[in-house]
């Protein structure tokens, strides 16, 4: 069942039928560089991740992250979108990763726009929050165009890894 849609994509949760996708995604280049690697090396380990991060965060918040289906290409799921509410973090924070031959399309926007919307509309969050490595001006590039501002410097993972925060107010 499709949560959202805009003009290219459907936005759908992820279930443990989704593994070799997750898997190949949380394998690609940018994830590794700029996610970190998860050690999500199986199939088994895919559906692990599916069921103990994306699964619990739909029963716990009601949302989490979606996969997102281009529906010019037979809904074939090209990357996923969505919200996380951290431990480490003091609120609710938008993500976004894309198979490589689907970047720098306007997917990002495209479909982080929506996820924004679904925040304020949806879901009634009054902030979104955004974490991203410093190196990853791609990302924060696309942050700045939703209007996220930056905010501080924080080290919020055990990794010791300066990450920069950025945030946006929703409407009350």
């Amino acid at each position: 069942m499709y949560i959202s849609a805009t003009k290219r994509l459907y936005f759908e949760e992820l279930n443990t039928s989704d593994a070799p996708f997750i898997l190949e995604l949380m394998n690609t280049p940018h994830w590794l560089e700029h996610i970190g690697d998860r050690n999500i090396k199986t199939l088994e380990d895919a559906k692990n991740v599916i069921t103990n991060t994306h699964l619990k965060s739909y029963r716990e918040h009601g949302f989490g992250f979606y996969k997102l289906l281009l529906k010019s290409e037979n809904l074939s799921p090209i990357g996923v979108c969505g919200l996380i509410k951290r431990p480490e973090l003091d609120g609710v924070d938008i993500g976004f990763a894309f198979l490589p031959a689907y970047e720098r399309q306007g997917l990002g926007s495209e479909s982080a726009l929506e996820i924004i919307k679904l925040a304020e509309t949806k879901f009634n969050l009054k902030e979104v929050l955004a974490i991203v490595s410093p190196e990853n001006s791609a990302s924060i590039k696309l942050l700045e165009k939703l209007g996220l501002t930056y905010q501080k410097n924080v080290t919020p993972f055990s990794d010791g890894k300066e990450l920069l925060l950025f945030s946006k107010t929703l409407k009350p």
